[in-house]
């Protein structure tokens, strides 16, 4: 749609703008069926006039045109790419362990056991699926974006009865849109961990929960990302930055990420964002991330993403003068919380695979915790998982626990 400030003046400059992604589907499938006027939430189209019309305003009206629109790889999604992906105060959330508190409550709100989930049984998967295309719908609804919601709860209950992979692939790709779904659900996953906003990151457990489930779920994957560089560019205020530098003198602090973080394999993701401040190079040493390139409508912005409950320290902050950036080094891994080892004595005790020694606290087994062989995972960085009393769980490479 024509979308400078006056679409029918003859002195200024035609400016055309997309439509969401979703918009896209519903317009072209509405085209596609002949019809000649089309409903949206805020503004209607003539398809035989090529005008779209405020609801508010019939005198708003804005010239449309349909083309076939070729990928620009040189653009990459502003706001997926560089909105602050942590709470409002504060620059990272703290650490919780291997999995996001809100995945927790998700689980308890879906009444699954520890070792329930969809990617372990397909006979959850339509109940999470319709109560997750419930909770768009009403998501949308709630900022007026209902008919894209109803577009998006389609495809996913279109799914549901095809297994979890066929889900979870929807899912991503619904994800990689652009549209509200992923910038509402990162919204309110960031807010986790302050006292502040606690109470509404909880109310969206219902609504924004089983899609986080569902998406989180990955059964492509049982293998932890290592040696892998991420990039992400952000604005930061100088309080946030001079947070991250007091952090790098602290090596062994761990924060975490606990929304879904999108980043780019392409190192020169920064040099399309000018008017940010700050170039987080991340270094995986292992960790939950995806690809979620394959199944993006912009396969070129490489986009990798890193999963909730993800750590890391700072390594060093330095400023580069030629791009005008802070550049902030962090390394990535996921850590085991106290709670994970009271989890994971509680399942070796029940599991006949894993052979435990309660003298030496060793796993000599193999040990599937929420799908995931951990000895697959981590038989590259340690020999064994201690269970011992002290402190949280963590190893580096050459088996050393902090």
């Amino acid at each position: 749609y024509e979308s400078n400030s006056d679409p029918w003046s003859k002195s200024q400059l035609e400016q055309w703008t997309c439509y969401s992604d979703v918009e896209n589907l519903i317009i072209e499938d509405a085209y596609s069926k002949n019809e000649s006027h089309l409903m949206m939430d805020n503004y209607y189209i003539d398809f035989k006039r090529k005008i779209q019309i405020s609801k508010d305003n019939e005198n708003n009206q804005r010239p449309i045109n349909r083309v076939v629109r070729k990928t620009d790889k040189t653009r990459v999604r502003e706001e997926r790419f560089t909105f602050d992906p942590i709470a409002p105060k504060r620059p990272y959330g703290h650490e919780y362990g291997w999995v996001s508190p809100f995945i927790l409550e998700v689980r308890k709100y879906l009444k699954l056991i520890p070792e329930q989930l969809p990617s372990k049984d397909d006979s959850l998967v339509p109940m999470i699926v319709e109560k997750a295309a419930d909770g768009i719908i009403e998501e949308g609804k709630i900022i007026g974006r209902l008919c894209e919601a109803q577009k998006l709860a389609e495809k996913l209950k279109n799914e549901k009865d095809k297994g979890m992979k066929q889900v979870w692939i929807c899912c991503a790709k619904l994800y990689s849109m652009e549209c509200f779904l992923y910038k509402k659900l990162n919204e309110v996953m960031r807010l986790i961990g302050s006292d502040d906003h606690e109470q509404l990151w909880r109310s969206k457990v219902r609504t924004l929960g089983p899609f986080c489930l569902l998406l989180w779920d990955n059964p492509f994957q049982t293998k932890l990302t290592t040696e892998k560089t991420l990039y992400r560019v952000v604005k930061l205020t100088n309080e946030q930055i001079a947070t991250y530098e007091e952090m790098a003198k602290n090596p062994n602090e761990y924060r975490s990420f606990q929304a879904f973080t999108s980043s780019s394999r392409n190192k020169d993701v920064g040099n399309n964002f000018p008017t940010t401040n700050v170039l987080f190079i991340m270094e995986i040493e292992f960790a939950f991330t995806v690809d979620i390139a394959p199944f993006s409508e912009y396969p070129h912005e490489e986009e990798e993403l890193i999963t909730p409950g993800v750590c890391f320290t700072v390594h060093r902050v330095e400023f580069d003068k030629s791009a005008k950036k802070h550049v902030i080094h962090l390394k990535l891994r996921h850590r085991f919380s106290r709670r994970d080892k009271h989890q994971f004595q509680k399942d070796l005790t029940q599991a006949s695979g894993p052979e435990y020694n309660t003298r030496s606290g060793r796993i000599t087994g193999d040990l599937l915790i929420d799908g995931v062989d951990l000895r697959d995972l981590l038989d590259d960085h340690f020999s064994g998982i201690a269970l011992d009393d002290g402190d949280d769980l963590s190893y580096d490479r050459d088996g050393n626990r902090h």
